[in-house]
């Protein structure tokens, strides 16, 4: 019900990341290009796309890359 969703705690924004943010976040795993997409059910061409700032992330990948920003690559590992 709303009044349930009211109690909730808020959510945390998503914010939009830079192509610097995404590679940083990758090597501070220290994970290839590869490993960082197979954990992330992407393609390798994706991710350098990301990295080199041809494509922007957006919506569950965001979201996603937003998640492991705040809590640590360990997070999609379990």
């Amino acid at each position: 019900t709303m009044r349930h969703l009211k109690k909730e705690k808020k959510l945390p924004k998503i914010a939009p990341m830079t192509s610097e943010e995404i590679r940083a976040l990758r090597k501070k795993a220290h994970l290839s290009q590869a490993a960082f997409a197979s954990y992330l059910n992407l393609t390798v061409g994706y991710i350098s796309q990301l990295e080199r700032g041809l494509k922007e992330p957006t919506g569950a990948v965001l979201a996603l890359l937003n998640i492991i920003r705040r809590k640590g690559v360990s997070i999609i590992l379990r």
